[in-house]
């Protein structure tokens, strides 16, 4: 027997109006009655309708063409189930998190995918997680575990891989003094890269790595600025943290009087598809945007629909693509 509100009002001895309130997740419910309900629901095995509600897609890097790929790809796989992806651009300095949930949660929100937003910042505002968790709310994140250290679904590419793949490219390539252009301290990600960078560097036998490392933004103008440095260091190849700080660091290299790849090679990390246009192509490492949303949009799907879903981080392994701007080192 199909199992409906009838049912869960029934259990939880609570009016069908108002299981229809904690089902919608809408306001004006206390907390130990939604507890209530849902746990009516989990019992019954009730699972929510999910046609026509939003799921809310949370960045700050919304003009990055790897994120909108990411972004693009989720709302394709949730698409058909009935779901509408709404794209959330928490610029910094702008609309920010709490204020986009706050008001979004009564518009018949189902879920939030922070995709490297707030959970990837150490020591972010938890405001956000706990209104979500309130309200029974399910949230994932994209590259980035959460705060305040809530077990929740976590899909990210493996940085320490990422830089370990780089790494092995330019030191078969003859570098030696190889440098890395990372994003800002406290950054997850970016800090995930420096470290595999630094362990990459000392299973090689290198073991003063870190005074190769400049964190940045991950802008152009931060990768131009870190370059800049790492030459003045006598890098031969810099390792950025992403495809527009590559970009950045080739900019620097150029205006410093060198070349890409003759004088410095340069591998950037993200991999959209923009790389293998540009003069050179660019060497990166690509994030695996296609499985990394499919996993999302499958375990959105099922916490909107009731069902459990592993919580933690998976990882999912990138890929070195050589392209034109990696060459052995140049000779002393």
């Amino acid at each position: 027997m199909k199992v409906g509100i009838v049912e869960v009002a029934a259990r939880a001895g609570v009016s069908e109006a108002t299981v229809s309130r904690v089902i919608n997740r809408r306001q004006g419910v206390a907390k130990k009655t939604r507890d209530a309900v849902e746990t009516a629901m989990a019992e019954l095995g009730y699972e929510r309708p999910v046609q026509g509600q939003l799921v809310a897609l949370v960045t700050e890097h919304v003009s990055n063409p790897f994120f909108a790929d990411v972004a693009e790809r989720i709302e394709a796989a949730l698409a058909p189930h009935g779901l509408k992806a709404v794209l959330c651009p928490a610029f910094p300095g702008g609309v920010q998190e709490p204020e986009y949930i706050s008001a979004i949660v009564d518009k018949g929100i189902a879920a939030v995918v922070f995709l490297s937003s707030s959970n990837t910042v150490e020591g972010a505002d938890t405001e956000t997680y706990e209104l979500l968790r309130a309200r029974r709310i399910p949230y994932v994140g994209v590259n980035g575990v959460f705060a305040d250290g809530v077990e929740v679904p976590v899909y990210s590419t493996d940085d320490r891989l990422a830089a370990e793949l780089a790494v092995d490219h330019l030191y078969r390539l003859g570098h030696r003094a190889i440098g890395m252009a990372s994003g800002p301290t406290g950054n997850h990600p970016a800090d995930r890269r420096v470290q595999g960078f630094l362990d990459a560097m000392a299973k090689r036998g290198v073991e003063d790595a870190a005074r190769l490392v400049i964190r940045q933004s991950y802008t152009v103008e931060g990768g131009q600025a870190a370059a800049q440095t790492l030459l003045g260091l006598g890098a031969t190849a810099i390792v950025a943290a992403s495809d527009y700080m590559a970009l950045g660091a080739i900019r620097g290299i150029r205006r410093q009087g060198r070349s890409v790849p003759e004088d410095v090679s340069v591998v950037g990390y993200d991999g959209s598809m923009i790389t293998e246009f540009v003069d050179p192509p660019l060497t990166t490492v690509r994030q695996p945007a296609d499985r990394l949303a499919l996993e999302v949009g499958r375990s959105v799907l099922a916490l909107v629909s009731n069902r459990a879903v592993p919580v933690g981080e998976l990882l999912f392994d990138p890929e070195l693509i050589i392209r034109s701007t990696t060459a052995p080192a140049p000779r002393a």
